[in-house]
C-alpha cells in the first residue's frame, strides 16, 4: 500500500473529523465498506455481467429492539433488515 492510497483513504473517511465521535464514525464507515460493501459490489457486478437485474440497498433504520442494547451511534447492524423484510418470522420470543 502506497502512502498515496493511505492518504486518500484517510481523507475520505477521517480527514474532516472535528471530534473523536466523527473519527469513530469514519473508522466504522471505512471498516464497513471494506468488510461488506466492496464484496457486495463485486458479487453484484458478477450478477450484472451474467445478464441479471441487480438491486443494491443500504439499510439504516434503527430497530426499537436496539435501544439499551447497542450504542446510540449504531444505525443498524448486519442482518437487522431481516425482521423488517420478512416480518419477524425468524425471531424467537417477543422481540
Amino acid at each position: 500500500v502506497t502512502s498515496e492510497v493511505v492518504d486518500r483513504v484517510y481523507n475520505e473517511y477521517i480527514g474532516n473529523a472535528e471530534n473523536r465521535a466523527q473519527v469513530r464514525d469514519g473508522l466504522l464507515e471505512a471498516l464497513g465498506d471494506l468488510l461488506f460493501v466492496l464484496s457486495a459490489i463485486e458479487v453484484a457486478r458478477y450478477h450484472r455481467d451474467a445478464g441479471n437485474a441487480v438491486y443494491f440497498y443500504e439499510f439504516q433504520h434503527r430497530p426499537s429492539s436496539a435501544t439499551g442494547v447497542v450504542p446510540e451511534f449504531v444505525k443498524a447492524d448486519h442482518g437487522d433488515e431481516i425482521a423488517f423484510v420478512f416480518g419477524k418470522p425468524f425471531l424467537a420470543g417477543d422481540v
